[in-house]
């Protein structure tokens, strides 16, 4: 057959499987990977509730009251520094402190050459320095100020409602209570609450709220 190689010799074997053999990387790496686990289930409602967003922080509006002593009430904005000058007493920390705390304070300093018995009260006008960040496949993806009661339906409304996308739930990302600089994620049922079938959850300040990509 002038010496025409046949099909059945290893030769001819090893040059057809030679092909296959190169293409399976390819196809591998075409093949999209596995999606992540999802997070741990998201805690109770009630167990969400007890946040720590009634501290101060810079951009906040206050408005602080001082019984009797109209020249010393009004509002002020905690500035980058995380205080503001407050007549008689100058300089006054407000970060990281609650309004209750900032009245006591206030109060205190007052007293020390001031008023006999000043009572001063702090109010939160505007609470600038609490944001939650709404990110993924969301329209209006960003940061967006925190109010209170603010849930996940709400935080996704802000955004402008999901994408076509958006997987069916979400990953909330928020910092350990306790320990800012570690964070839990939880996984969100968000199609399941939209449907009334699951809790509406309850954000808390700095939350990053993340819509993944649906893997169907």
């Amino acid at each position: 057959m002038g010496g025409t190689l046949s099909p059945r010799t290893p030769l001819a074997v090893a040059r057809l499987k030679a092909p296959l053999l190169l293409s399976a990387p390819l196809l591998l790496s075409a093949c999209p990977s596995p999606p992540p686990p999802l997070p741990p289930s998201l805690p109770s409602a009630a167990e969400l509730k007890r946040v720590s967003g009634a501290l101060l922080g810079v951009g906040d509006v206050l408005e602080v009251r001082v019984y009797q002593e109209q020249e010393l009430t009004g509002l002020y904005r905690v500035e980058s520094g995380g205080g503001f000058l407050f007549p008689l007493i100058g300089e006054v920390r407000a970060e990281g402190r609650s309004p209750s705390e900032l009245a006591a304070l206030i109060a205190e300093r007052l007293r020390a050459g001031y008023l006999r018995a000043p009572q001063v009260t702090v109010f939160l006008k505007e609470a600038n320095s609490k944001k939650v960040f709404i990110l993924g496949q969301v329209k209006k993806p960003g940061t967006y100020r925190y109010e209170d009661g603010m849930s996940v339906v709400q935080a996704v409304a802000l955004a402008g409602g999901l994408m076509p996308l958006a997987a069916p739930d979400l990953i909330l990302i928020r910092a350990r209570e306790g320990d800012a600089l570690s964070e839990e994620r939880f996984s969100v049922p968000f199609k399941e609450i939209s449907r009334g079938r699951a809790s509406n959850a309850p954000l808390r300040p700095g939350d990053i709220l993340f819509v993944p990509e649906s893997w169907l």
